[in-house]
C-alpha cells in the first residue's frame, strides 16, 4: 500500500536500478520465433474493437443461440467478462508449437465456454499455470477439470493454498473461497509447487517463482487484506505466492504476463530482467494492480518506469484499473491496447 502521493523521490525510484545479490536462479530462457497470446477471460468484453496484423479480435457474432422471440428463431452470443482473468499462451520454436493455460478465471464456466466459442481445444493443454491463489484466477479450474483426458501439470507456488480474507474500513469480513491441493489432485492435475523460478516447454518459458521487491513505491497489499497463519490473521501485504510468465521474443526481447501484478509491475519486469540477462521488454500483458485508492498513488511512478522501459505492448487487463489505463494510454500511445474476452495477441520475433 502506497501511503502518500508519488513523490520526487518516489519517482526517481522507479528508474531500473539492479538489485543486490546475484538472481535467486540464473537461468538461460531460449528465445522462442512467435507467442501468441489469447485473453479468455478479462474483466472486459468489447465486440466492437477493431484489429490488426497482429491483433485479433472476436466477431460480433461469436456464437449463436435458439431465441425463439426472434423471428428467425435464434440470436447472436459473445464472450464472457467477469472479474477475472485467464490467458492462453502459445509459443513457437523450431517449428513446434506449445501451449499453456495462464490462470483461469473466476468462475467455474466463464473460461471453458469462451475457449468453446473461440474453437480453443483445452484437452491439447501442456501445463496450467497458476499466478496466484485468489479465487478470481483460480475459479475455472472446475470447469477445466471436466475437460481433462489424462493428468494435467499444474505449476503453482506453495503459499497459493493460504486461506484468505479481507477487511473492510467499516469492519466487514468477506472471506475468500481457498484453492484446495488434494480436491485438485482428486479431478486429474499433476500438481507442482515451487518457489523459486521453473523453465518449461524446452527452456522456452520462465515462471518467476517469487519475484524480488526492488522498487520504493510497490508496498502490496492494504491492511485489510488478511491471511490465516494458523494462530490467527495477519496482514497479508506481499501475497508472496504471486508469480508472472516470461518467454523471450527471438530479437525482441522478454514477453511478461501477469495476473495482477501483486509484487508490482516494475519489480515484476525488473525480475524477469536479472533471471534472464535480457534488458529489453518487447510486452507487457495482464492485471498490473493498479486500481483503488491504496494503488492509485502508484500510477506515476510505475508509469515513469515503463515509460523508460519503452516496451512495443502494453495490454493491461484485470485489476489495472480505469485510472492507470487512461494513463498509459496517454504515456505510451503506440503500445498501448485495450484488453477484451477473446482477443489474441500475435507476436513475431524479428527476421535471422
Amino acid at each position: 500500500m502506497c501511503l502518500s502521493p508519488g513523490s520526487p523521490s518516489e519517482v526517481a525510484g522507479a528508474t531500473p536500478r539492479p538489485a543486490h545479490g546475484p538472481a535467486v536462479d540464473p537461468m538461460r530462457l531460449e528465445p522462442v520465433d512467435e507467442v501468441e497470446i489469447t485473453i479468455l477471460v478479462d474483466n472486459v468484453y468489447d465486440a466492437l474493437l477493431t484489429g490488426d496484423d497482429d491483433t485479433r479480435r472476436p466477431s460480433l457474432a461469436v456464437g449463436v443461440e435458439a431465441a425463439p422471440h426472434f423471428e428467425e428463431g435464434r440470436t447472436f452470443v459473445g464472450l464472457t467478462a467477469e472479474h477475472g482473468f485467464s490467458a492462453l499462451v502459445t509459443t513457437k520454436r523450431l517449428g513446434h508449437a506449445s501451449t499453456l493455460l495462464f490462470d483461469t478465471g473466476l468462475s467455474p464456466t466463464a473460461m471453458v465456454g469462451n475457449a468453446d466459442r473461440l474453437g480453443v481445444r483445452l484437452d491439447e493443454l501442456h501445463a496450467v499455470v497458476l499466478s496466484h491463489g485468489h479465487f478470481d484466477h483460480a475459479g475455472g479450474l472446475a470447469g477445466l477439470a471436466a475437460r481433462l483426458r489424462s493428468a494435467m501439470p499444474m505449476i503453482v507456488h506453495p503459499e497459493a493454498w493460504t486461506h484468505r480474507r479481507t477487511v473492510a474500513p467499516g469492519g466487514q469480513i468477506l472471506p475468500f473461497p481457498t484453492v484446495s491441493k488434494k480436491a485438485l489432485r482428486e479431478e486429474g492435475f499433476d500438481v507442482i509447487e515451487r518457489r523459486v523460478p521453473s523453465l518449461l516447454l524446452d527452456d522456452s518459458v520462465l515462471i518467476t517463482g517469487e519475484v524480488d521487491r526492488t522498487t520504493e513505491f510497490e508496498r502490496g497489499m492494504p491492511p485489510g487484506h488478511q491471511a490465516w497463519t494458523g494462530d490467527g490473521w495477519t496482514h497479508d501485504a506481499k501475497i508472496i505466492d504471486d508469480q508472472a510468465l516470461v518467454v523471450h521474443l527471438r530479437g525482441r526481447g522478454l514477453v511478461v504476463l501477469t495476473g495482477c501484478g501483486h509484487a508490482g509491475a516494475v519489480n515484476i519486469v525488473r525480475h524477469a530482467q536479472r533471471l534472464t540477462g535480457v534488458e529489453r521488454l518487447h510486452a507487457l500483458v495482464g492485471g498490473l494492480h493498479l486500481s483503488g485508492p491504496a494503488f492509485e498513488r502508484v500510477i506515476g511512478p510505475t508509469i515513469s518506469a515503463l515509460t523508460q522501459l519503452a516496451p512495443g505492448l502494453v495490454v493491461p487487463g484485470h485489476c489495472t484499473g480505469w485510472r492507470a489505463q487512461h494513463a498509459l494510454a496517454a504515456a505510451l500511445p503506440a503500445a498501448w491496447s485495450q484488453s477484451s474476452s477473446g482477443t489474441s495477441f500475435h507476436l513475431a520475433g524479428a527476421a535471422a
